[in-house]
């Protein structure tokens, strides 16, 4: 079975300016794909480049097997979510709905049977005869899919469409999200520069840079395997050290940080030296913390530290160490057993994690 979407040598050109650069990838039908990105990283070019509004500088755009480079945005088997949802508060919800098959000249009773069954699928029926302005940002969230879904596109394409949403509604609508994607089992092509987002609901997602894929993967892959140090310091939360490598030994190293401190961390595979500048990358759920040294004894990496802040939200609750040699914060997760009583701003701590946590690359791959 061919992929729903393949793009292939994909580039885009403004001027001098080189906006997506020889990008290749490809989606498997009924998968939920993610572009991950800060702003300006080409991740709206390429959808639009999809979608037909934009014409690729060079590289060819496949959906199921079919060159659609040449093919012009209305006849393509694709259709697209707007951050801004695009209803029209002139029409009820079932009219919204059903705008796109009357254009296509689709029969009454067959729009009406179609709509009805959109609607039992985004979890909404009988709410055809409503109002736009009479729905939640989330009931028109799911319209808005509706519309899309009708027309059975081969690709849905969703442009950041939590964005303007609050921050309460879009924790709620990730999920919804990738229900409804199972639900119509049509392939979704979503971009977004929210990590969150792209965790949540993706099968797979392009963290995207300057115009390149870094990696593509899994979440998992991304977060616990990252392939470059963008990767790493984009995709979670992190702690960050720069220095000097002074011993390699198999997968193994240690650096020396421009603080002073003889660090230990795992290569993973990567080509790296003594004498190499470096940046080793440690996650705060890796680090421990403890009233004593000696209760951090076994771990390779240990600093004394004096708590900066404490950050509570529940099971994403931060722990900012003030490190004593005086190379800035350290972000630890705060224990959620309530062993470590007496916590309080100010407080000296020992913090300490395994070389094997520490995640090195050469300096300037970021």
């Amino acid at each position: 079975m061919s992929p729903d979407l393949e793009c292939k040598n994909l580039t885009r050109r403004f001027g001098d300016t080189l906006a997506v650069d020889n990008v290749s990838f490809s989606v498997p039908r009924g998968s939920f794909f993610s572009i991950l990105g800060p702003s300006g990283c080409g991740k709206t070019t390429i959808m639009r480049m999809i979608a037909g509004f934009l014409e690729p500088s060079s590289g060819d755009i496949l959906i199921r097997g079919k060159s659609v480079v040449d093919t012009p945005p209305n006849k393509r088997p694709v259709n697209m979510v707007f951050q801004h949802l695009a209803l029209f508060p002139m029409m009820n919800v079932a009219d919204n709905i059903g705008y796109g098959l009357r254009r296509a000249g689709v029969a009454k009773p067959e729009i009406a049977r179609k709509v009805e069954e959109a609607l039992d699928r985004i979890g909404l029926p009988g709410i055809g005869s409503r109002k736009v302005n009479e729905l939640s940002g989330g009931q028109k969230q799911r319209v808005a899919i509706a519309r899309c879904m009708v027309l059975e596109p081969d690709v849905l394409l969703l442009d950041e469409p939590l964005g303007a949403l609050d921050l309460k509604l879009r924790e709620r609508l990730k999920v919804e999200l990738k229900s409804l994607q199972a639900a119509f089992d049509t392939t979704f092509v979503y971009i977004t520069h929210d990590q969150s987002e792209a965790l949540v609901m993706s099968d797979r997602i392009a963290v995207m840079n300057e115009g390149r894929f870094e990696q593509v993967g899994s979440g998992q892959d991304l977060y616990y395997r990252p392939d470059t140090a963008f990767v790493a310091g984009f995709v979670g939360d992190t702690n960050r050290w720069s220095g000097r490598i002074e011993r390699v030994s198999g997968d193994e190293m240690e650096m020396r940080t421009d603080s002073g401190m003889l660090m230990r961390g795992a290569t993973h595979g990567r080509s790296l030296s003594e004498g190499d500048r470096a940046d080793v990358f440690v996650r705060p759920e890796a680090i421990r913390i403890a009233h004593s040294a000696e209760e951090l004894a076994h771990f390779d990496n240990r600093i004394t530290g004096k708590v900066e802040s404490i950050l509570f939200n529940g099971a994403a609750s931060r722990i900012l160490v003030q490190d004593s040699s005086a190379s800035g914060e350290i972000e630890v997760n705060l224990p959620q057993s309530g062993e470590f009583s007496g916590l309080s701003r100010g407080c000296e701590v020992q913090i300490g994690w395994s070389g094997a946590q520490g995640n090195c690359f050469a300096a300037g791959d970021a």
